[in-house]
């Protein structure tokens, strides 16, 4: 093993438990180990182990539903949703009855957060309404999360009002390049989480091959400017059709090394650290929050009844404890 990545390693790792977020210089340096190496190897271990500590060995679950299959205007290059890419023949929109069945379905099987994912323009007051009735249908344990379009600071106030615990948004690589968004208006949003009582929940994504070392720290640290409470990594997964269904998807390896480093250059400053899709060498790197999904996902161009690719929350528990965590 190379002796100076060894005491990098050991160095970041000593510092994120002492609760230490790490520089873009050491987040490069990490990232640019092969992730088939010796060193790789050391660095998700060391990584787990801060972990460990950092989270208490606390996982969550995280249940998306995906709400609507519908063309979209904004044409992101990796989404199925495109308008452009034709890949939507018909429209489906679930209905409360589909949405109430599998919210209670994932409060009963150990899912903390409960996602509603919709397309970029869906109504936000419908999004609310639906945020007050689900509330009464589970366990006051349960925290709601949207992953929905672009807001202020009154959309945020009226969100929080209606019971959503936190808003998935990001600022995806090579925004405004592979898709249709300004990336001012997406940092916009995430002020506006982070001026209202919402957490911010915004990983990395969607990570391909040809993102460099350096984009992904970047990536990463603008995760941490606007003070959000999980982060962690989403890897590209090419969906046949769109401009970038024909390229390649990153190794489980290197999912686990990005988790790696993610988790170590966090400190205590993000807790959670979450991975997509639900990799085990990522949960033994560092990654204690995994996500079961179903209904209409950007990352395929069929829209799943039940649960995306046959992961359940069973699943997702497993590879969690098997990790060494306590699912919460």
């Amino acid at each position: 093993m190379n002796d100076d990545i060894r005491l990098l390693i050991d160095r970041t790792a000593a510092d994120c438990i002492e609760g230490k977020t790490a520089g873009r210089d050491t987040i490069v340096q990490l990232l640019g180990i092969d992730p088939l190496s010796e060193e790789a190897d050391y660095l998700r271990a060391k990584a787990g182990h801060a972990a460990q500590i950092i989270t208490g060995g606390e996982a969550y679950l995280w249940g998306a539903i995906g709400v609507d299959s519908v063309p979209c205007s904004m044409n992101c290059r990796f989404c199925s949703f495109g308008e452009e890419w034709g890949l939507v023949k018909n429209s489906v929109v679930f209905d409360d009855h589909d949405i109430d069945r599998q919210v209670k379905l994932y409060a009963s099987s150990d899912i903390h957060y409960i996602v509603l994912r919709t397309t970029e323009f869906y109504s936000i007051d419908e999004l609310c309404a639906k945020i007050r009735r689900l509330k009464k249908l589970v366990p006051e344990t349960c925290e709601f999360i949207l992953n929905t379009g672009e807001f202020d600071d009154e959309i945020a106030a009226k969100m929080y009002d209606a019971g959503v615990s936190g808003i998935y948004h990001a600022l995806r690589l090579r925004e405004g390049i592979d898709t249709g968004f300004d990336p001012s208006v997406r940092k916009k949003t995430m002020q506006a989480v982070k001026d209202s009582p919402l957490k911010l929940i915004s990983l990395v994504e969607p990570v391909g091959p040809e993102h460099t070392d350096e984009e992904l720290a970047d990536a990463f640290l603008v995760t941490m400017e606007y003070g959000a409470a999980i982060s962690g990594i989403m890897a590209r997964i090419p969906v046949p059709g769109t401009p970038l269904g024909d390229t390649e998807q990153i190794s489980p390896e290197r999912i686990a090394q990005i988790t790696a480093v993610f988790r170590l250059a966090a400190g205590d400053k993000i807790r959670d650290i979450c991975v997509h899709p639900p990799t085990p060498g990522a949960a033994f790197a560092g990654g204690n929050v995994t996500v079961v999904e179903m209904g209409a996902i950007p990352r395929d161009d069929k829209v799943s009844a039940a649960e995306w690719l046959g992961y359940t929350a069973s699943d997702a528990k497993a590879m969690m404890e098997e990790a060494g965590y306590r699912v919460v």
